[in-house]
C-alpha cells in the first residue's frame, strides 16, 4: 500500500497550492480520504475529510478557503488551498480509512511540506 503526496512548496501569503495523494494497493473508492497536517511544536490536526459519497467537511480554521476532492477514477484525493496564511505552514498528510471486520483499517502517507511567507 502506498500513499505518495505531492504538491506542497514555498508560496507567498495569499497564494494558493493543491496537493494530490496518489494511492496504490487500497481499493480506494471504499475508503474515507483525509488530510492532516502537522506544524513544528504542535500535535497534528485534521484540515478536511472527504468520504465515500464525496461529502466533505472542513475543519473551522480552513473552512472558505481549502477544497478537498477526489477522483476514484485516479485513486488520487486533492487539496485545493487559496488565500494562505503563514499559520497553514505544516507539513501536509494524506490518510486513508475504512471499516472492516468491525475495525478501522488506515494508512499515512508521507506527508508534503507547505510553507507560507509573509
Amino acid at each position: 500500500v502506498q500513499l505518495q503526496a505531492s504538491g506542497g512548496g514555498l508560496v507567498q501569503s495569499g497564494g494558493s497550492l493543491k496537493l494530490s495523494c496518489t494511492t496504490s494497493g487500497i481499493a480506494f473508492n471504499l475508503y474515507r480520504m483525509a488530510w492532516y497536517r502537522q506544524a513544528p511544536g504542535q500535535e497534528r490536526e485534521t484540515v478536511a475529510v472527504i468520504d465515500t459519497g464525496h461529502v466533505a467537511i472542513y475543519a473551522a480554521s480552513v473552512q472558505g478557503r481549502f477544497t478537498i476532492s477526489r477522483d476514484n477514477a485516479r485513486n488520487t484525493v486533492y487539496l485545493q488551498m487559496n488565500s494562505l496564511k503563514p499559520d497553514d505552514t505544516a507539513v501536509y498528510y494524506c490518510y486513508a480509512v475504512r471499516q472492516r471486520g468491525g475495525r478501522d483499517v488506515d494508512y499515512w502517507g508521507q506527508g508534503t511540506q507547505v510553507t507560507v511567507s509573509s
